[in-house]
């Protein structure tokens, strides 16, 4: 069963238990999934989902950062729509799970000392390998530590 179905089938029992919150979170999320199903005109792959679970709770998150002061409201609906995506969204991966694929990746393209000139090369074998499963940011991070 695919997320999509997975989210509609909670969205259904949010719905029975009358948690309207969690209803509407799982609505605003099963939108975004068959938004982009529609515009894809295919089914999404599981890795697409993530990607898309993963930009709702990034977005989520931004609107939680950007709440004006004594906006509890705002605050308390992000916190509880991020609960809720949180339930959803793909393991990510570990700051040593990152490190482990770096050293793979510049073990497989033979670069022993790599440097700032490496980074493009280095970059484009790894990023397909932690889409979706670890931050960009956080990735470029750690690339950054191993490049003298």
């Amino acid at each position: 069963m695919s997320k999509t179905q997975t989210i509609q089938r909670a969205m259904m029992q949010a719905l029975k238990e009358k948690d309207m919150q969690r209803k509407d979170s799982l609505s605003m999320l099963l939108s975004a999934l068959k938004a982009k199903a529609k515009d894809k005109q295919a089914d999404l792959t599981p890795e697409e989902e993530d990607l898309i679970i993963l930009k709702e709770i990034k977005q989520t998150q931004e609107t939680l950062d950007s709440a004006p002061e004594g906006r509890e409201d705002i605050v308390s609906e992000c916190r509880a729509r991020l609960a809720v995506l949180g339930e959803f969204a793909p393991v990510q991966m570990s700051e040593e799970e990152i490190r482990e694929t770096i050293r793979k990746v510049l073990a497989e393209l033979s670069i022993d000392a790599p440097t700032m000139k490496d980074k493009g090369r280095l970059m484009k074998s790894l990023m397909p390998l932690t889409k979706g499963k670890a931050d960009g940011g956080l990735v470029n991070r750690i690339v950054g530590e191993f490049l003298q």
